[in-house]
């Protein structure tokens, strides 16, 4: 099997982990100071957490449609790597998140490449 082979699985994986990165991130605003207080700056940061959960949950939803080959599989796969490089590239000053940009860059890659040999 060919690395283009497991793009289904690879962006359930890579889904997976923004999801469970936004509810730790949004578990662990909420048990700090700033979620004693329900202000801008709480729904500021319970909003990074659920850009990564919505995200990572089209990334997994769009499995279905990658194992079928399908194009919107491709599409939403790939509208939530780039809606995730883009969110990484606005926190980089404050929040370099290397291993997100990673796995986003590399899956972005392989919709790509496989979408332009069907």
């Amino acid at each position: 099997m060919k690395m283009l082979d497991y793009l289904p699985l690879v962006s359930l994986c890579v889904g997976g982990w923004a999801v469970v990165n936004g509810i730790l991130h949004d578990v662990f605003v909420l048990l700090s100071e700033h979620g004693k207080k329900y202000d801008r700056d709480l729904l500021r940061l319970l909003m990074d957490g659920h850009i990564l959960i919505t995200c990572g949950v089209m990334q997994m939803l769009a499995y279905t449609g990658l194992r079928g080959n399908e194009n919107w599989g491709y599409y939403v796969s790939g509208a939530a790597c780039i809606s995730l490089l883009v969110y990484c590239a606005m926190i980089f000053p404050f929040l370099k998140s290397m291993f997100t940009i990673l796995l986003n860059a590399a899956l972005l890659v392989l919709l790509i490449i496989n979408f332009s040999k069907q």
